[in-house]
């Protein structure tokens, strides 16, 4: 007969078995699938003619601009989003005040997409509200030299609108974890306050805070749809590129040259979330 933990683990694995078919239908299938065109052509013949197209200009400036949009987002999202969970961490877990910011930034940080687009469109795009009252009250014209709301500038204002929550949720669990007592051990050494900070709390949060960096990095670079709201025109991203591989109709028998992009920006995240992964066991060790 089998022991009662035995078969309460085979319940367990029961109970996990839809989320398996699950991740099996719509992420592990998809992937296998998207990765695997491409290495075939049009007609289903091995080939390594679309990963030959990596290298060529407009796709290497697609990832260069992917890169330096996600860098600077992940870079100034993670600094402000520090200093939120500074501010926030002499509160106590359960005031108002965290639940409030708790809520906004779980909200915030899956605030994307078309609605996102629209909303930045309706603010400060060219007949925006904001943009309109800037000029109408102090002259200013915020599209003096370009629209470039519609180009891939104008997605670091939208990226960090949920890059900094998204910062927020991660990194406060970290800054939690410090303890009272090595602050109190610090204090009676004689460090000051700002050189706990410097030479133990920041040594601390290092790992975390470039986790939450690079978690950060990861976000921005597979985002897609809020930066196929803004830019109609032109594939300035990977994923646009990837878009422009599938639907386009003036240049055809490019749908394969998707696979290889996609094989580009597996790569990218599979470096950056072994990265990530290194640090948050590194961080796990004072956290215990």
């Amino acid at each position: 007969m089998a022991a009662p933990h035995t078969r309460r683990a085979g319940w367990a694995h029961l109970g996990l078995a839809p989320f398996g078919v699950y991740i099996l239908l719509f992420l592990v299938v998809p992937t296998v699938v998207a990765l695997a065109t491409g290495f075939f052509d049009g007609d289903g013949r091995l080939t390594l003619d679309n990963l030959a197209a990596l290298g060529e200009p407009v796709i290497i400036d697609a990832f260069l601009s992917s890169f330096w949009v996600s860098a600077v987002t992940a870079i100034v999202g993670a600094l402000i989003g520090a200093v939120v969970c500074f501010a926030l961490v002499g509160s106590r877990p359960d005031s108002i005040l965290r639940s409030v910011v708790d809520a906004v930034s779980g909200v915030l940080a899956q605030f994307g997409g078309v609605m996102l687009a629209f909303a930045f469109i309706a603010t400060i795009g060219i007949q925006g509200l904001v943009t309109r009252w800037l000029f109408e009250t102090f002259g200013v014209d915020i599209f003096a030299d370009g629209v470039w709301l519609y180009q891939v500038p104008g997605l670091l204002l939208p990226y960090l609108y949920f890059q900094v929550p998204l910062m927020v949720i991660t990194f406060m669990p970290a800054m939690e974890g410090l303890r009272p007592q090595w602050a109190e051990a610090a204090a009676t050494l004689g460090c000051s306050r700002w050189g706990f900070w410097v030479r133990v709390g920041g040594s601390i949060l290092m790992p975390a805070f470039l986790g939450s960096l690079l978690l950060l990095f990861a976000n921005a670079f597979s985002s897609y749809a809020t930066a196929a709201a803004l830019i109609s025109q032109g594939a300035q991203i990977v994923p646009l590129q990837i878009r422009a591989a599938l639907v386009s109709e003036t240049v055809l028998g490019r749908e394969n040259v998707a696979g290889a992009l996609a094989i580009g920006m597996v790569v990218v995240m599979l470096v950056v979330m072994g990265a990530y992964s290194l640090l948050q066991r590194r961080t796990e060790r004072w956290q215990r």
